[in-house]
């Protein structure tokens, strides 16, 4: 039998996923990307025009919920690794498997073939040394990510037409590097997601004043939850995920919004959202917090309009500035797909995010074009075992009436977030089904239940679905039982001497209470 040849388009996070995926199921793949190494997002470089990240960059997602099925990572690496460890981490998982040898480092375009209707092929041409060289592939997984454009709403921002008019500088956070460049200025950053408000706390350290300002303020997360745990291991449990399709929204929102202004009250900072906690995606920020309450950032509302040398805001106040910073995302971009508008419609409608549902033949899967409300890596290596078994003829997909349909339903669902946001276990529980890969609790509960206990009430790793079906790992089950021993051997790199159990303490804190009870009665009565 012909091995299907499939391309991978990019060689970050999801691309290597796929690469590893294909050859789990002997398929054929080549991988091109436009940048000179691996990596995609995570790859921090000076230049401006290749990476979006800056130098301080530290992953949102703990490393156990992080890290690829069938190779954690590595126990002594931080739960939270900046962004020079996930680098190391993924060439290490490249070289394991021996994924770099399908890696060529060369720009593409992707285009149906004539007979597409009934051969499914595409044509990819890639070019190098100035001569173009094309490719026929069974197959194509696009892998390049939603962080591909920088979104500079500047026709959108009201305060635009007087931006032409100031003398300083402005910028999107895609072009921030370091805060050196900031020293003794005075900075505006708009928007208040992730990026935003760590470019906002760390120029703060460096900058005369920075000035964050938001329209709808946020609900502000931090890494480090209860007893000082990693936040996601807490929280994305089976348990707790069961218990919350069980209440209605307005207890988790009364929940989350209590439990996150216990640690500060939103209100008081400046930050008090104009949304409920569920209604939007919430920010990630160690730093924020501290920065306000020193004064270092001020938080302000929408800018209203810019002189030439200051910014007004909605609420009348002015400030001279002499950097605009814009905080304000991405969109989507395929520059490399010829016919996309063919492909897509203008909302980028995909079946479960991945398939296009208006294709004759099911031979393109778009991979990590999604935000999870948890880590992209194991998200995205489960699509890319599912399109590699569609690709196989092992999966089929359904009509594509009934594709759109459900699509439909899943926009009406999420018609009060973000469309491209999903909960982490519900998407993964969903992909795992197509796949068959989805444990089963009642199953193990009957011959294993410590893994049972561990698989329901302990971090909802990507182990888990590598337990059982297509690309079962025999390593998972003792992945899943030393997940807690890797999330603290990070920590404990000071040995603390065993200082007795808890009772025992209490024991001698009471006897020694006693003693001098007894020894003050004693003076007492010689006094007396």
């Amino acid at each position: 039998m012909k091995v299907k040849k499939i391309a991978v388009i990019g060689a970050g996070v999801c691309g290597l996923g796929a690469i590893k995926s294909c050859l789990e199921e002997g398929l054929e793949p080549t991988c091109f990307e436009k940048g000179s190494d691996i990596g995609g997002l995570w790859r921090y470089e000076v230049t401006l025009h290749t990476s979006g990240i800056y130098k301080s960059l530290t992953c949102n997602t703990s490393k156990e919920m992080t890290s690829f099925s069938d190779y954690p990572v590595p126990d002594h690496f931080p739960n939270y690794m900046h962004n020079s460890k996930m680098m190391e981490y993924l060439r290490m998982y490249a070289r394991h498997f021996g994924l770099m040898q399908h890696i060529e480092f060369l720009v593409c375009s992707v285009r149906r073939c004539p007979d597409f209707s009934s051969s499914g092929q595409w044509q990819v041409v890639v070019e190098a040394d100035g001569k173009q060289k094309s490719y026929i592939f069974d197959g194509v997984m696009i892998c390049s990510g939603h962080y591909t454009e920088k979104h500079l709403p500047l026709q959108e921002f009201a305060a635009f037409p007087s931006l032409l008019e100031f003398r300083g500088r402005y910028l999107h956070s895609w072009e921030y590097k370091h805060p050196d460049a900031f020293a003794g200025k005075r900075v505006v950053v708009i928007g208040i997601g992730n990026s935003g408000a760590d470019v906002a706390g760390e120029i703060s350290r460096v900058a005369e004043q920075v000035f964050l300002s938001t329209r709808r303020g946020a609900w502000i997360w931090n890494r480090v939850w209860d007893d000082g745990n990693p936040m996601d291991t807490v929280l994305f449990t089976r348990y707790n995920r069961a218990v919350q399709k069980l209440l209605p929204s307005f207890l988790i929102n009364r929940w989350a919004e209590n439990k996150l202004n216990m640690r500060f009250n939103h209100a008081n900072y400046g930050l008090q959202a104009a949304h409920r906690f569920l209604s939007h995606q919430s920010t990630f920020s160690d730093d924020l917090p501290n920065r306000i309450i020193t004064g270092r950032v001020l938080m302000k509302p929408n800018v209203k309009e810019f002189t030439k040398t200051s910014a007004i805001f909605e609420d009348g106040t002015e400030e001279n500035v002499d950097v605009v910073l814009f905080a304000t995302g991405y969109t989507f971009s395929f520059p490399f797909l010829e016919d996309d508008l063919a492909i897509l419609d203008s909302q980028h409608s995909m079946y479960k995010f991945v398939f296009p549902p208006q294709l004759e033949k099911p031979t393109l899967a778009f991979i990590g074009i999604l935000q999870p409300v948890g880590a992209l890596i194991p998200t995205s290596e489960l699509q890319s075992r599912w399109a590699v078994r569609v690709f196989q003829g092992l999966k089929k997909l359904p009509s594509e009436t009934d594709m759109m349909a459900e699509i439909n339903r899943r926009k009406m669902k999420m018609a009060r977030e973000d469309a491209h946001r999903v909960q982490y276990i519900d998407y993964m529980d969903e992909i795992a089904s197509e796949l068959g890969v989805k444990p089963s609790l009642f199953s193990l509960l009957l011959c294993d239940a410590k893994l049972a206990k561990e698989v329901f009430y302990g971090p909802c790793t990507p182990y888990q679905y590598r337990l059982q079906g297509p690309g079962k790992w025999t390593g998972a089950r003792a992945a899943i039982l030393t997940q807690r021993d890797r999330i603290l051997k990070p920590l404990r790199t000071r040995v603390l001497q065993p200082s007795g159990s808890s009772s025992s303490r209490w024991l001698f804190k009471i006897k020694n209470f006693r003693k001098e009870f007894f020894l003050g009665n004693d003076l007492y009565l010689c006094q007396r």
